[in-house]
């Protein structure tokens, strides 16, 4: 599933031009934690990246052998796959500082 709405394509990692984010979540259904972590990621790319992002959400449930390639040991997970390096940050992505941090993008308004 793609979240980036300017997007229709499955890009590749060497697909995305600088300054692009390939982000992937990985969920196990439609738990109360995976919405919430889609709505919340969803919501700090459209704040902070809007544009340069694109959300690929795996369901775990249904392709359980895909947690192996990222090394997924809890869900949900986010993997930063692009720019590298890799980062992953696990939870609902509610803290939108940690969120920040954890991708490495400075904030473009204050955070309250």
């Amino acid at each position: 599933m793609n979240l980036n709405p300017a997007s229709t394509e499955d890009a590749s990692d060497c697909d995305a031009g600088p300054g692009q984010y390939h982000l992937r979540l990985y969920v196990a259904g439609q738990t109360s934690k995976s919405l919430a972590a889609m709505v919340n990621l969803k919501r700090v790319c459209e704040e902070h990246l809007a544009g340069r992002y694109e959300i690929e959400v795996i369901d775990l449930l249904k392709n359980p052998k895909l947690a192996a390639g990222d090394q997924i040991l809890a869900i949900p997970t986010l993997v930063r796959r692009l720019p590298a390096p890799l980062k992953r940050i696990i939870g609902d992505l509610s803290n939108t500082e940690k969120v920040l941090v954890g991708l490495d993008i400075r904030p473009r308004t204050p955070i309250t």
